[in-house]
């Protein structure tokens, strides 16, 4: 299997749920410089249709049609928000209280083309969050989308405190080292230099509930990215 290879989680006729890997843009960019998710599909399928989009660095499930009927199905769901979105995080310490729903307004950055940020007259931005895990150092964070603004989940953590791990534009960019974190970490014998245990953004997007223009009801769940089990459980190890 190429890497960055798309697995596919569900189809049918009508469309098919995809677990994007990191680093792999969903659509093609202005500039076409490479390839995206949706040309891949295409060269399998012929037609296919965006529904929606993931920021290139963001893994996790993304929703494709196969015709015109299902793409104007599936787009009708994500502007009148019945699709219920669930995101998978790993933040920068412990948010306080440990649920609790973000609610701030998201606008474009006045002076930095490309960044988001929260300002009073941006538009309205919901974000639910509940820790599922906690050190002194991560946290591993379930986010529950109730809008979907750009780079909403990576705005509201900067916001409150706590950007999410290797984010690049809101957060500091760098990956987690262990020999960082461990303080008598010893590089393997085999390895001439430390791996980071993550380098990607640390955002998934892991569920999507949703029923179907057949009424048939889907829970689509991607399986959170392995490199955010293995953080944790390093860090549950150091204490």
């Amino acid at each position: 299997m190429q890497k960055n290879s798309p697995e596919i989680i569900f189809e049918n006729d009508d469309f098919l749920a995809v677990n994007k890997p990191a680093g792999l843009l969903t659509i093609p960019d202005r500039t076409q410089s490479e390839k995206s998710l949706k040309d891949i599909l295409i060269e399998k399928y012929g037609a296919i249709y965006t529904v929606h989009r993931l920021d290139k660095d963001t893994s996790g499930l993304v929703i494709f049609a196969k015709n015109e009927a299902t793409h104007k199905y599936f787009s009708q769901l994500f502007e009148e928000r019945k699709i219920e979105k669930y995101y998978l995080g790993i933040m920068h310490g412990t948010p306080t209280p440990p649920s609790g729903i973000i609610d701030a307004p998201i606008s474009e950055h006045p002076v930095h083309k490309g960044l988001m940020t929260v300002h009073r007259n941006g538009k309205p931005s919901s974000t639910g969050y509940e820790v599922l895990e906690a050190n002194k150092y991560f946290s591993l964070v379930s986010f529950h989308l109730h809008t979907g603004r750009t780079h909403q989940i990576r705005v509201h953590a900067k916001n409150i405190g706590h950007p999410l791990a290797c984010d690049d534009l809101y957060g500091d960019g760098k990956p987690v080292l262990l020999s960082s974190l461990k303080k008598k970490y010893k590089l393997s014998k085999h390895d001439e230099a430390e791996r980071p245990i993550i380098s990607r953004l640390a955002l998934h997007s892991y569920k999507l509930i949703f029923t179907d223009a057949s009424g048939h009801a889907h829970e689509l769940i991607a399986p959170m990215p392995k490199s955010f089990r293995a953080l944790m459980q390093q860090l549950n190890k150091i204490g």
